[in-house]
């Protein structure tokens, strides 16, 4: 039995993050499987690889809006929770533990699982016997059957994996998290270099330069396909806060948070959007359109690469794939630490290992929901309701700057928001727009993450009622 500190020990959590390790968190985070994907699903929607190109790098714009907005919340309050703790100070502690309820349900944990088969699906390049076809055992459940397969399995694995490698500090997850972050790093520069080098593509692909054409069997405005495929590239953008979660592990935080976060999203921006222009010069939009399963990177590459092209790019989903996750399982936890020594959440999560420092049990228990989502099998419709949710809170967050400012305007702010107050409101409405749109394109699944929100109202004054009797005790 592995002996847990009292949640009020004096030491807690320990500073081990730098301001490289803190920006490869942001960046290992946000590029996952995303990238190697989403240029040709857009394609589909513009076939212009110019405007596709362009709506990259206004979602780099947008997400840097955010990223310069939340640089002056985590500068001014450095404490492990990040996003939980803002909306705490800004509205109330019910807001906060909505978003932590959430994170835990789906948004961070949904994102664990799909990340996670995604990895063993391109690992199954490399092993042709895993595959979500390649069944490992079927049961029986009425007119339906729980199948079991072996993408699923690898999946579980790699989560467990992980999962060992964060309880054992702070550093070696960050260590994790620096190596894979460079490699996928590397792998996209590479391809964008030897792309543009060797691929003998065409410029011309991109003429003319910002004429969108619609394909002729999308029966939707100009203005809604634009928005759809800004939403493919903002997806692949999601993430870029979760350095937030970690505040109390950084060191010198009222710098190196902003800066972080800042940092790693220009290079993330950057990085997107000279790929997604390497796939264009390689491959005209209209046929990067039609690319069988959207693997346009896999394309791109057997162009450069010939025959070992689709090794390559695995790869380096691989690395991709495997560091994001390892973001995601370092920085959640924080979370959920947070919440319990507030005593809104399992007290037991607030426990830290008396010698490795990190929250043990948060890190476990997000692995196990993680796990058990990986079994859903229902990673679309997690995704959209994670991202409903994610973007509603991320919209209340930065709204929360601004009470701040009038709330608590004597709280120390070695940081301003760049741009106040109109680089945070252009970002307010774009995600405001961007939320409607999501509700309009999949009613039913937002609907399905603003009811798992609002479950945890009552589950919020449970654990008030419970805190309320401890400390009558």
């Amino acid at each position: 039995m592995v002996k847990m500190e009292k949640p009020q020990d004096k030491e807690g959590l320990i500073r081990g993050l730098t301001l490289v390790s803190a920006t490869a968190i942001v960046v290992g985070s946000m590029i996952g499987s995303g990238i190697f994907i989403a240029p040709s699903i857009m394609a589909g929607y513009v076939q212009s690889a110019g405007v596709v190109t362009l709506l990259w790098v206004v979602g780099g714009i947008f997400t840097l809006f955010g990223a310069l907005s939340y640089g002056e919340l985590a500068a001014s309050i450095p404490k492990s929770g990040g996003q939980y703790v803002f909306l705490k100070e800004a509205y109330s502690p019910l807001w906060g533990f909505l978003y932590g309820w959430t994170l835990f349900l789906v948004i961070q944990t949904g994102f664990i699982a799909a990340v996670a088969v995604a990895f063993a699906k391109y690992l199954g390049v490399f092993i042709p016997g895993l595959s979500e076809n390649v069944i490992l055992f079927k049961i029986p459940l009425g007119a339906h059957a729980f199948t079991f397969n072996s993408a699923q399995a690898v999946g579980i694995v790699s989560i467990i994996v992980l999962v060992i490698i964060n309880c054992f500090g702070i550093k070696l997850g960050a260590a994790v998290q620096n190596i894979f972050t460079f490699l996928k790093v590397m792998a996209i520069i590479l391809l964008v270099l030897l792309g543009f080098a060797i691929g003998k593509g065409s410029f011309s692909h991109f003429v003319p330069l910002l004429k969108p054409v619609l394909p002729a069997t999308l029966n939707i405005s100009l203005f809604a396909a634009l928005a759809v495929a800004l939403s493919k590239a903002l997806f692949a953008y999601d993430a870029w806060n979760s350095v937030t979660f970690t505040a109390e592990e950084v060191r010198n935080p009222h710098q190196n948070l902003p800066l972080s976060l800042a940092l790693g999203t220009i290079l993330v921006t950057l990085l997107y959007t000279s790929a997604t222009a390497v796939y264009f010069y390689l491959v005209p939009a209209g046929q990067a359109a039609s690319v069988p399963d959207n693997r346009i990177a896999a394309v791109a590459a057997q162009v450069i690469f010939g025959g070992i092209g689709l090794y390559f790019i695995s790869a380096a989903i691989l690395f991709s794939t495997f560091g994001c996750n390892n973001g995601l399982i370092l920085s959640g936890p924080r979370v959920y630490y947070a919440m319990a020594k507030d005593g809104i959440f399992f007290k037991g999560l607030a426990a830290i290992h008396p010698k490795y420092k990190t929250p043990v049990k948060a890190i476990v228990c997000q692995g196990a929901w993680g796990c058990l989502l990986t079994l859903t099998g229902t990673f679309s419709d997690l995704l959209t309701y994670s991202a409903f949710a994610s973007v509603l809170f991320n919209v209340m967050t930065v709204i929360g700057i601004y009470i701040l400012r009038k709330k608590q305007p004597e709280l120390p702010r070695p940081y301003k928001a760049f741009g106040y107050p109109v680089v945070p409101a252009i970002y307010i409405l774009i995600a405001v727009a961007f939320v409607i749109f999501i509700l309009q394109g999949d009613l039913l699944n937002s609907l399905k993450g603003l009811v798992l929100i609002v479950i945890g109202i009552p589950v919020y004054y449970w654990f008030q009622s419970r805190k309320r009797k401890s400390e009558r005790v």
